[in-house]
């Protein structure tokens, strides 16, 4: 087993589960935050990210998550250097960009800076909300009068600026799937020659909804800012 894991394909294999496992975590973020359209005053969104923050189970899938995140760039890192050393000399004349696509051909670019969004992304959300408490649950949000999670996503995405960083990052993401989702299937041993194009429509269509998805939100809350529409509270 350790002569799989340190060697190139187990390499691959353990970088392509951590990328699956990372696919269904997407859809359950998305799934939540789409609580964020109901015009409830976030309510919707309040109690399930609350929920979800004291369930042991969420928990521990929070714990495997990070885990995943740090096991996935070590892998692309790992990788990226054995290919560079098996290679030292770039070719003089280099045909790559001739049969893949320029996301294809730079997955660690894109990949850094999606992980470097996270770690925006972490620091604007989870630190305030699960360590320092400058954003509160919401019950204790109804006793004190303290900022919720809600408000705190309605207020970052309503910055241009963090906007369109986000924009950006989610777009960057949904190449980055479109392409890791196909190349996590064939290391696996499943995308072969006959369900080839049927990985490929999938792909295309899990990055088209990751993308759609996540870039609708910093879109909703700068719209809702530009014609003076309460983007939380309008089914109220």
């Amino acid at each position: 087993m350790t002569k799989f894991l340190t060697s190139s394909l187990g390499k691959k294999t353990v970088m392509a589960l951590s990328g699956l496992f990372l696919c269904l975590f997407l859809l359950e973020h998305l799934y939540t935050n789409v609580h964020l359209f109901f015009g409830d005053g976030g309510k919707e969104f309040n109690e399930a990210s609350h929920s979800m923050v004291h369930s042991i189970l969420i928990r521990i899938i929070e714990v495997v998550l990070f885990l995943a995140i740090v096991v996935h760039v070590a892998q692309a890192l790992l990788l990226t250097k054995e290919n560079s050393d098996a290679r030292p000399v770039k070719y003089a004349v280099d045909g790559t960009s001739k049969t893949s696509d320029w996301f294809s051909r730079n997955m660690l670019l894109t990949g850094s800076i999606i992980f470097f969004f996270i770690v925006v992304h972490l620091y604007n959300f989870f630190v305030p909300y699960r360590v320092t408490g400058h954003v509160v649950g919401p019950e204790e949000a109804m006793a004190t009068g303290g900022e919720t999670l809600a408000m705190e996503v309605a207020e970052a995405l309503s910055n241009p600026i963090y906007a369109i960083i986000y924009l950006i990052s989610v777009l960057l993401l949904a190449f980055h799937l479109n392409h890791g989702f196909q190349s996590a299937f064939q290391t696996l041993g499943i995308n072969n020659q006959k369900y080839s194009k049927v990985w490929k429509m999938a792909s295309v269509g899990f990055a088209v909804l990751i993308g759609v998805g996540f870039g609708a939100f910093p879109i909703f809350f700068q719209l809702a800012k530009y014609i003076g529409f309460d983007a939380l509270n309008w089914n109220m």
